[in-house]
C-alpha cells in the first residue's frame, strides 16, 4: 500500500509551468475557457478525447470541448446540485446523480429531456458508477444504501444498506462484477453486484474517504481524503487480486 500525504504550510507559489530550455517563460500563458457553469463544479469526467462531461451546483448537466474551450450540450432536469457524472468513453449516453434524490440518463446526441429517471433513494444521491456495456447503474446515498438499476427500464434490482454508510463515492472495477465504494465513516468497500453484497472491507481509515477509482485492469485502487486542519489530506493507492475462490485481498 503505497501513501501520498499533504504537509501544511507548502508554499503554493512553486506551483507555475516553468520556461523550456532556450524559451522565455513570460511567452508562456495557462489557457482560459470560458465558464461551462454558473455555480459551482461538483463533478467531471471524460466522454471523448476531445470532451468532457460535468455537473454543478447550478443544477445542470454539461457538455464541454475542452480543445474549443465551449459548451457543447447543457442538460436540464435536476431540481438541486448535481453532485455526480459518469459514462462510458466515448458513448452516446451520459447519467448523473442530484442531491434531488435521483439520477438521470441522458442522450448526447441531444434527445429532449432525459431517457431515463432513476428514484428511489431517500436523500441526496453521492455515488454513480455505470457497469461497462452501459447495462446496469450502481446508486449510492446518504440514506446508507446502495441500489443496482437496469438501465434500460429503470427498475432498481438490488438494494442493500449498512448503518452510517453515508456513501461518497463509487467506481465500477473493470472487467468484474464488482464496484469499489468510499463513506463518510471512514471505510472503503468492495461490493458484489449480482447479489450486492460487501465481499471485502480494507481497514478503517483516519479520516472520511471522498473518491475511489481503478486502474485499467482492476487491480490497483486508489482512495482520497479531505483530511481536517491542513492533516489527513493524502491519497492511498492499494493492490487487490483475486484467489482461486474468488475472494478479495487487500495489499
Amino acid at each position: 500500500m503505497g501513501k501520498l500525504q499533504s504537509k501544511q504550510k507548502r508554499n503554493i507559489s512553486r506551483y507555475r509551468i516553468d520556461g523550456h530550455a532556450g524559451h522565455s517563460s513570460s511567452t508562456q500563458s495557462v489557457q482560459q475557457y470560458s465558464p461551462a457553469h454558473n455555480d459551482a463544479v461538483t463533478s467531471i469526467t471524460s466522454l471523448t478525447s476531445e470532451q468532457c462531461v460535468s455537473g454543478g451546483k447550478d443544477k445542470t448537466v454539461v457538455i464541454y470541448n475542452w480543445k474549443s474551450g465551449g459548451v457543447q450540450q447543457k442538460f436540464l432536469g435536476h431540481e438541486r446540485d448535481v453532485t455526480k457524472v459518469t459514462c462510458i468513453f466515448q458513448s452516446n449516453r451520459i447519467f448523473s446523480a442530484s442531491r434531488d434524490k435521483t439520477a438521470l440518463m441522458w442522450d448526447v446526441k441531444g434527445k429532449d429531456g432525459p431517457l431515463q429517471e432513476f428514484t428511489g433513494h431517500e436523500l441526496g444521491v453521492t455515488g454513480l458508477a455505470v457497469s461497462p456495456g452501459d447495462f446496469q447503474l450502481c446508486t449510492g446515498s446518504r440514506d446508507n444504501s446502495l441500489r443496482i438499476w437496469d438501465v434500460q427500464t429503470g427498475i432498481c434490482l438490488q438494494k442493500s444498506s449498512i448503518s452510517r454508510n453515508l456513501v461518497t463515492h463509487i467506481c465500477w472495477i473493470p472487467t468484474e462484477s464488482l464496484v469499489i465504494q468510499t463513506s463518510e465513516d471512514k471505510m472503503i468497500r468492495i461490493w458484489d453486484v449480482r447479489e450486492l453484497q460487501v465481499t471485502h472491507t480494507f481497514p478503517m481509515k483516519q479520516y472520511i474517504q471522498t473518491h475511489c477509482d481503478t486502474s485499467p485492469d482492476g487491480r490497483y485502487c486508489i482512495t482520497c481524503s479531505n483530511g481536517f486542519g491542513g492533516e489527513g489530506c493524502e491519497a492511498t493507492v492499494c493492490h487487490h487480486h483475486f484467489s482461486p475462490d474468488k475472494k478479495i485481498y487487500g495489499i
